[in-house]
């Protein structure tokens, strides 16, 4: 019996083996879970040929969170599969090439709104998209990168990650009274796609192989997801609006 028997959850952001989501979706489905994926456009293929890598192939819905036809719709796709979701992890990010780099103060609003829509606000979109597949509760756990400083290059994803963070303490307070928990886990630097499109990705790891007091893997995405499953899981039954720290304790570091 595995700690999410007899769950049902709903996974985004699966493009690589290498990817938290990735290893979120294999944990869970180890652990006794049914797992849904979702994808969308072009990275919709790519997510299909990695869900095969996966222990059971899941099924796979298209889910662009931008766009609102696909959110209104997303429930009565999730039950062509499942009857109702015990679960979803938010692992969605992007933010156009002008809003990263050390461009900060030149960056336009348009590239500001899309770095803050798909990463922040879209928490907020696909817990209440899958709203009506809750039924006693579920554990909604997002994404997160620690917001509480300004990182090199990082620059309006940060302040995307700051919005996720309230935002996840607000849906908390909101859907309380339904039973649904909202956390983030908030890793160190693991070389995914997302981080390749981070300028400077190297001076991340510069700052974790100095700092950490644990020693910390930028291969090893599996204590995030390990992380998120936990959550997942009935082991956190009172515990909403947190976040999670899988960064080899660094954030508890001074300079």
């Amino acid at each position: 019996m595995g700690i999410l028997s007899g769950k049902n959850i709903l996974v985004t952001g699966v493009l690589t083996d290498g990817s938290i989501a990735f290893h979120v979706a294999k944990i869970a489905q180890e652990q006794g879970a049914t797992v849904v994926l979702t994808g969308f456009g072009r990275a919709l293929s790519l997510t299909t040929r990695i869900a095969g890598r996966l222990p059971q192939m899941p099924p796979i819905i298209e889910l662009d969170v931008t766009d609102q036809s696909h959110l209104d719709n997303l429930a009565e796709e999730v039950r062509k599969y499942v009857p109702h979701l015990d679960g979803v992890v938010h692992s969605i990010g992007f933010a156009p090439e002008a809003a990263l780099g050390g461009n900060f103060l030149n960056t336009a609003w348009e590239d500001v709104a899309t770095a803050v829509h798909v990463p922040a606000y879209s928490l907020k979109s696909l817990t209440l998209a899958c709203r009506p597949t809750f039924l006693e509760g579920a554990s909604v756990v997002g994404l997160d990168f620690d917001a509480t400083v300004a990182w090199p290059q990082y620059d309006w994803m940060g302040v995307a990650k700051a919005a996720l963070e309230s935002t996840s303490r607000y849906l908390a307070r909101d859907l309380g009274s339904e039973n649904v928990r909202v956390n983030l886990v908030a890793a160190g630097p693991i070389r995914t796609i997302a981080a390749k499109s981070i300028p400077g990705f190297d001076e991340f790891e510069k700052v974790w192989n100095e700092r950490s007091p644990l020693q910390w893997d930028v291969t090893d995405p599996q204590p995030a997801a390990k992380a998120v499953v936990a959550l997942l899981s009935d082991w956190f039954p009172k515990t909403t609006g947190e976040i999670i720290h899988v960064d080899g304790g660094l954030h508890a570091m001074g300079a």
